[in-house]
């Protein structure tokens, strides 16, 4: 029987006999499901709510090793120290023991503290190495809804198991990384012992005490470098870990127009808001308009009215503008309100350009405003001047 492979960019065809089977190397890409878009924003925060986050679990293991390995070294005395002692205690002193309930509880309390001094330094420094592990690469998270039981989430489907499994990249990376540690701390392994082989050999002519340093010495040294490969391989698996979690966070158009709606609101509802909004600006200012003192236009295209009370203002304020259709309605209104309408077409462009509804004028624009107000009194024979 003869079969042969014909691979293009995305698809590998294997002929057996007369039949041809494809296998799809790019199974579970976003993609093909239809996930096309990026994650948005709101999108990675709501995963990271859950957390869901990218990252590696070589870097907090290598750095765990690392830690445990210094404090070991660092406490090394005191831990050689204490198992000595206790070894000595219980070696000499095992024939005097009065085996009763009480006292074997009491043996059991004093070593347990012993054995808990020895330990809480390491147990220390690896909380500490995995905690440095995860916050370097995600940040300080609390999340306990990985914790919470969903049964939705349990779907028996043997044949996307099967896809899971054996055409996984998330399983293709575990397994390469499993084979690289297998590999290449074999390999460190090697290259110390071959290092320290003739220390090795001696080990049978020394004392008990420097034999166990030797051999302590080349078991740091291959911890070391084997935390230090583990460390390495960290980096790239990091790379490959967030582009996977962005890959499974990718969103399809339909999903992306929902969480807009969702965030900005539906468009239609929105524009219909923003109609109300400007229709409950113009109501409050053709109310206003009565109350101006003035109305400067352009002559038609615009139209501001203002107002000026001296005791609360120090300056006049636009109460109402509007341009065209709206500006020929502040007209009206000031007519039927016998208010005085004054054209003074720069004037009127600056205003309505510069100052929204409800604000004072500015002061570049006080000596032309003050020419406005001194017609107003002049019309109205007021006493008062600006």
């Amino acid at each position: 029987m003869k079969w042969y492979a014909i691979t293009d960019k995305d698809a590998e065809i294997v002929l057996f006999e007369s039949r041809a089977i494809v296998f799809d190397l790019q199974l579970f890409a976003a993609e093909d499901e239809g996930r096309t878009e990026e994650p948005t924003e709101k999108k990675l925060r709501e995963a990271r709510e859950k957390g869901q986050v990218a990252k590696t679990e070589e870097l907090p293991q290598a750095l765990v090793i690392i830690f445990a390995m210094i404090t070991i070294v660092v406490f090394c005395g005191f831990i050689f120290e204490t198992i000595i002692r206790m070894m000595h205690y219980y070696l000499t002193s095992f024939s005097h023991f009065n085996l009763t309930e009480r006292s074997l509880f009491h043996e059991a309390i004093a070593s347990g503290v012993e054995s808990f001094k020895i330990l809480l330094p390491i147990f220390v420094a690896t909380v500490i190495a995995a905690l440095i592990g995860n916050i370097a690469q995600v940040g300080f998270q609390i999340s306990t809804h990985p914790l919470k039981f969903d049964m939705s989430k349990i779907k028996f489907d043997p044949a996307t198991m099967a896809r899971k499994i054996f055409f996984s990249r998330q399983i293709a990376m575990n397994l390469f990384k499993s084979i690289f540690k297998v590999v290449v701390i074999g390999f460190v392994c090697y290259l110390v012992i071959i290092n320290d082989f003739e220390e090795l050999i001696k080990t049978p002519d020394i004392s008990i005490g420097l034999a166990l340093q030797n051999v302590s010495i080349i078991a740091l040294k291959i911890i070391i470098w084997a935390a230090v490969c583990i460390l390495v391989l960290s980096i790239p698996d990091y790379v490959f870990q967030k582009r996977e979690y962005i890959e499974s966070l990718k969103m399809t158009k339909q999903e992306l127009k929902e969480e807009w709606k969702e965030t900005v609101g539906d468009p239609h509802v929105r524009a219909r808001l923003q109609e109300m909004q400007r229709e409950l600006i113009m109501r409050n200012m053709i109310r206003e308009v009565p109350k101006a003192d003035v109305v400067v236009t352009n002559p038609t295209h615009f139209a501001i009215a203002m107002r000026y009370e001296p005791e609360a203002m120090y300056a006049p304020m636009v109460i109402a503008k509007g341009v065209d259709t709206m500006a020929l309605t502040i007209r009206q209104i000031a007519l039927d309100n016998s208010i005085l309408i004054i054209e003074n077409r720069p004037l009127a462009q600056e205003l309505y350009k510069r100052v929204d509804v409800g604000d004072i004028i500015p002061e570049d624009l006080f000596y032309a405003v003050s020419l406005i107000y001194a017609e107003v009194y002049k019309k109205h024979n007021y006493k008062a001047a600006m």
